[in-house]
């Protein structure tokens, strides 16, 4: 995709899949992609028995939204660590700057939406040690 062309229309078959340890993400709107200034919205995948380790975002609000598989997700709240089972139909939100993890508990893939605010983190995972680039399957198609 041209860095010039932003897309109003988005599938994952169209943007870049950041591969880590745990899984991988197409981040879906991001200003490389669509020119979103205030938010980046991507889709993530973890694979059964992975997660991510407790991190945080410093300045960026997250909400993950579970469409699929169920996992143990830990948010801190007011400092405290809250633990909670989640799974399809599960809306986190993550305070900026909130430590917090996420584990695939479930034999199969778990699947969620991620929503940062404002964007960023999403081009910090591009630039880990760790994470490879697969560019995109096809040629956006349209605008």
């Amino acid at each position: 995709m041209s860095a010039a062309r932003k897309l109003t229309f988005v599938e994952a078959e169209d943007v870049e899949t950041q591969r880590l340890p745990w899984g991988y993400l197409n981040w879906l709107s991001e200003p490389r992609v669509t020119g979103a200034e205030r938010f980046s919205t991507g889709i993530a995948t973890v694979t059964p028995g992975q997660g991510h380790e407790r991190h945080n975002h410093p300045g960026t609000e997250e909400i993950l939204y579970i469409i699929k598989g169920t996992g143990q997700q830990m948010v801190e709240v007011d400092g405290e660590p809250v633990t909670r089972e989640v799974g399809p139909g599960t809306l986190i939100h993550i305070a900026a700057g909130a430590y917090h993890s996420t584990l695939n508990t479930g034999d199969g893939e778990m699947i969620v939406l991620a929503v940062y605010s404002p964007p960023g983190p999403e081009a910090f995972l591009r630039a880990l040690p760790e994470c490879t680039i697969e560019p995109p399957q096809r040629e956006p198609v349209g605008p």
